[in-house]
């Protein structure tokens, strides 16, 4: 008993000690990040929770004299958001199996194959993380306009699916998988499609839905690309369809923020399913500690 209890205090001890002035500066730092970037969010909610003459009462308050959800419900009766959200749904999800698709094909290309002009043309991948998506905006629609998908999903979809940033990614996280159940594969003769859907990809199932949930939340939170190409109220996604709908409401604070509120949900609620994902993803590839 007497060294059960030694064992057992020297493990007490230990975790007591682990709490280093370091890691207590750490977790005060950690927690003054989390209320940054708390606050906002607290008072968007509470700014869409009051009557609306009260948001630009002086002095500011965080709670009004009533809490109502009459800014939800002229947002809803206003603009058309069932649509806007399938609409957004729709483009978010097709691109990002697209981009999850074609950017792991490209990476599996550049780790396991062999072609002149490789380390070029994978570079010209690379140069591509450091050009400004806006730099492309214009010759973008010039090419949608003459292939006549202005004003469609896969106008909206596919200027998106290309994401160097996800092949480097991806790359990093092949050339760690060990390739000794490849050459297994292709001497019981399977071919190279086979190897990549059957065995690569499964394996790399944590980075995969990490990419994917890294892409999709870029595409639903993209706005600038969607309110070029899209002019039909019909077609439009969220985010263009709420500033049209914010527009018409003038300078109403708590609309705006009960707009933004409904546009940001979605998101938090995916980002709180899966974040473990989000972590192992970024933990497989190698590049937490980069």
């Amino acid at each position: 008993m007497s060294v059960l209890s030694a064992l057992s205090t020297r493990d007490t001890g230990s975790r007591k000690t682990r709490w280093t002035p370091g890691r207590l500066a750490l977790l005060a730092v950690a927690l003054l990040l989390t209320l940054v970037w708390l606050l906002p969010l607290a008072w968007a909610v509470a700014t869409s929770l009051k009557p609306e003459a009260e948001t630009t009462q002086t002095p500011l308050a965080w709670i009004g004299s009533e809490i109502t959800f009459e800014a939800y419900a002229k947002v809803w009766e206003t603009g058309d958001l069932q649509r806007w959200f399938l609409n957004s749904a729709f483009i978010s999800v097709m691109t990002t199996l697209l981009t999850v698709l074609s950017c792991a094909m490209a990476a599996y290309g550049f780790t396991r194959t062999q072609f002149r002009g490789k380390k070029l043309l994978y570079g010209l991948v690379l140069a591509g993380i450091m050009v400004p998506p806006q730099v492309l905006m214009a010759p973008l629609f010039v090419e949608m306009v003459q292939l006549g998908l202005v004003d469609t999903y896969w106008g909206v979809i596919l200027p998106q699916v290309a994401e160097p940033a996800m092949v480097f990614i991806l790359v990093k996280f092949f050339e760690a998988v060990p390739r000794e159940l490849e050459e297994s594969a292709f001497v019981d003769g399977a071919g190279r499609w086979r190897v990549f859907f059957t065995i690569v990809l499964p394996l790399s199932r944590p980075v995969l839905a990490a990419v994917a949930i890294f892409v999709f939340i870029m595409s639903w939170n993209n706005f600038l690309w969607p309110f070029l190409v899209t002019t039909d109220p019909n077609g439009m996604t969220l985010p263009v369809g709420l500033t049209n709908v914010q527009s018409s409401f003038g300078v109403r604070y708590a609309q705006i923020m009960a707009s933004l509120v409904l546009a940001a949900l979605p998101l938090l609620v995916i980002f709180t399913l899966f974040q473990r994902q989000i972590v192992r993803g970024v933990a497989h590839t190698g590049l937490a500690g980069q």
